[in-house]
């Protein structure tokens, strides 16, 4: 039975993944594509640029909500649904939960990335470890100076909440 909703969602997902293999095929960085979709169109779509811009968060996802975000001329992807072709890395996660979509739909997950040294395992265990005992060195300085700011942050009458 033809299921239109159903149709659109596989679409918008093989997009996706055409993107993650034209940003793979053409040196970008790593297999991994997004779009954001709005009502049913695609409004922005990215691809995974790690490599190719030497910037460690031009993952595929960031990407598109960055564009997706600038076309909509908003913070925040409200109504919007996301297609990653993998699921999302920690950081990439971090970014869609600030940027509010309704929806994120996945191709491969975390352990498929796994088995193609894409593991980010380490990165969900350093997140729950204590700050003293994770491998890169945290440490805590200007606590005082930086508080006089967020208690400025507290009272701005004119801020924009989000």
């Amino acid at each position: 039975m033809y299921n239109s909703s159903t149709d659109k969602h596989h679409d918008f997902m093989q997009r996706a993944i055409d993107l993650a293999r034209q940003g793979m095929e053409q040196g970008a960085g790593g297999p991994f594509g997004c779009v954001v979709v709005k009502g049913d169109k695609i409004i922005a779509e990215g691809w995974n640029q790690v490599t190719s811009t030497n910037d460690p968060t031009a993952h595929a996802e960031v990407t598109a909500i960055r564009k997706a975000c600038e076309k909509l001329n908003s913070f925040q992807l409200d109504e919007c649904v996301i297609y990653t072709s993998c699921e999302p890395c920690p950081m990439c996660l971090g970014a869609i939960y600030w940027a509010r979509p309704k929806k994120v739909f996945y191709a491969c997950d975390r352990q498929d990335a796994a088995s193609i040294a894409f593991d980010d395992q380490f990165i969900y265990d350093e997140i729950d470890a204590p700050i003293n005992t994770r491998k890169i060195p945290f440490a805590q300085i200007g606590q005082n100076q930086a508080l006089k700011v967020f208690k400025a942050w507290a009272t701005k009458a004119d801020k924009t909440e989000y």
